[in-house]
């Protein structure tokens, strides 16, 4: 395990499906170099786990909380704990 390395779990609530969320969240990850995954859930929300610097990922969290244009994002339930490195790009999974 890394030290530096840290992993963000968010929950983003709001009109986040459809709107072409999943593939925001892809390329704000990929430009700051953090790894892991994005899926929407059946509920409507959208599901986010990420491994980078503390930094990036509050970088990519401000950006989760505001979404592409067309989304809007009502709530970011998140929460942070030690990065495992298990994660070699960020993609994206099927629905949950």
């Amino acid at each position: 395990m890394n030290p530096t390395l840290t992993r963000m779990h968010a929950l983003v609530e709001g009109h986040v499906q459809g709107v072409g969320y999943r593939m925001f969240v892809i390329e704000q990850a990929r430009r700051l170099d953090v790894t892991g995954w994005v899926r929407n859930l059946s509920n409507g929300d959208v599901e986010v786990t990420a491994e980078g610097t503390r930094l990036d990922l509050d970088e990519l969290l401000t950006a989760l909380k505001n979404g592409p244009h067309l989304g809007t994002v009502t709530n970011v339930d998140t929460k942070f704990s030690p990065g495992s490195g298990e994660y070699k790009q960020f993609w994206y999974l099927e629905t949950y």
